[in-house]
């Protein structure tokens, strides 16, 4: 009676016992992501991580949650999805980076029409390595075979992080004002924002396809969208204490939308934008998709995926440690992003 019920629901679109074995395989790059804070077993109702944080006098726990957007459709039309799950462990670090936070653990979300053992191995391998090179443990994650909500060979993601900052320690903006530097690091590329207008622009507008040269470049179309989004946490980590007074992580909303986040209301960021060299595939969709150039600037990075705010004396040492470029100052103002073309 139960092989009945099981293969009526695997002709329903839910295959129970293919997820159990998917699960079983992906042990070993669950367990290499783990160390002695990791309590249990794989596969539990809920992870379990030891709350031990020596050397901290009031540890603060912090949280994000996100998604990698509509990068997802140039991970479908490649079939390539190890670099999706990579972005997502990424993007979730940064986001809690920029309050001073390290990561701790990390859970992800699997929803799917159907699932395909290659596609679901494949987004793991991207997870455990993201998390290893992060030193962040996967502890656990949800995937649903969802027929009947996306479209044939199709998922989303979304991932959840927990991280954990001393409470001296955490990078809040307020010791922001008048005369402090604003530094840029650099991009590589969309990193996870601005997909849906890329995709219409080189692929609707260009009739470009993914396995097509991006003009211009000697890369095709589908390996630059799919650049892996940066991990700045190491590298933000590497400056002294109190050296950084604001960080943004330039997401969607770009550096017009997300340095405001961490401005103090009496103050502006100004930004010089021909400070940095924009990177090709931005001019690319901005010549090619006709957009104003504000509009580029409030969608993409434009080049620059963090932007950490210092004090004037403490710029030129903040430049070496982050390998950064000043891309503007911050003024007098009302807690707002100036352009500067």
């Amino acid at each position: 009676m139960i092989n009945k019920m099981k293969k009526a629901y695997a002709r329903a679109g839910v295959d129970v016992d293919l997820g159990n074995r998917l699960k079983r395989r992906i042990h070993s790059l669950v367990k290499q992501t783990h160390g002695p804070q990791v309590l249990g077993k794989i596969g539990g109702f809920g992870g379990l991580f030891r709350a031990s944080f020596p050397g901290m006098r009031d540890p603060i726990l912090v949280a994000s949650i996100d998604g990698v957007g509509t990068k997802l459709k140039i991970a479908f039309a490649v079939n390539k999805h190890d670099t999706v799950g990579a972005d997502m462990v990424n993007h979730c670090v940064n986001d809690i980076a920029v309050v001073g936070a390290r990561p701790l653990f990390f859970l992800d979300y699997i929803g799917c029409e159907k699932l395909e053992p290659r596609v679901f191995d494949q987004l793991l391998r991207g997870f455990s390595r993201a998390c290893r090179a992060a030193k962040c443990a996967l502890i656990g994650g949800e995937t649903a075979q969802l027929p009947d909500m996306y479209r044939k060979g199709e998922y989303d993601l979304a991932g959840c992080i927990v991280g954990v900052v001393d409470r001296t320690k955490v990078i809040d903006g307020r010791r922001i004002k008048p005369g402090d530097v604003i530094l840029g690091l650099a991009s590589n590329g969309l990193h996870t924002n601005g997909y849906s207008l890329a995709r219409k622009i080189l692929f609707e507008k260009m009739k470009l396809k993914p396995g097509s040269r991006l003009p211009g470049s000697s890369t095709t179309v589908g390996a630059e969208l799919l650049r892996v989004h940066k991990n700045y946490q190491p590298l933000l980590a590497k400056a002294p204490g109190g050296m950084i007074k604001g960080l943004a992580h330039i997401t969607g909303g770009g550096l017009n939308d997300n340095l405001p986040r961490v401005l103090p209301k009496n103050c502006d960021a100004v930004i010089d934008t021909k400070s940095w060299r924009v990177p090709h595939i931005f001019k690319l969709l901005e010549q090619k998709g006709n957009v104003n150039r504000k509009e580029m600037f409030q969608v993409f990075n434009m080049g620059v995926g963090m932007a950490a705010i210092v004090s004037e004396r403490d710029a030129r040492r903040a430049i070496s440690i982050l390998r950064a470029k000043p891309i503007g100052r911050i003024e007098r103002g009302s807690g707002r992003t100036r352009l500067i073309f």
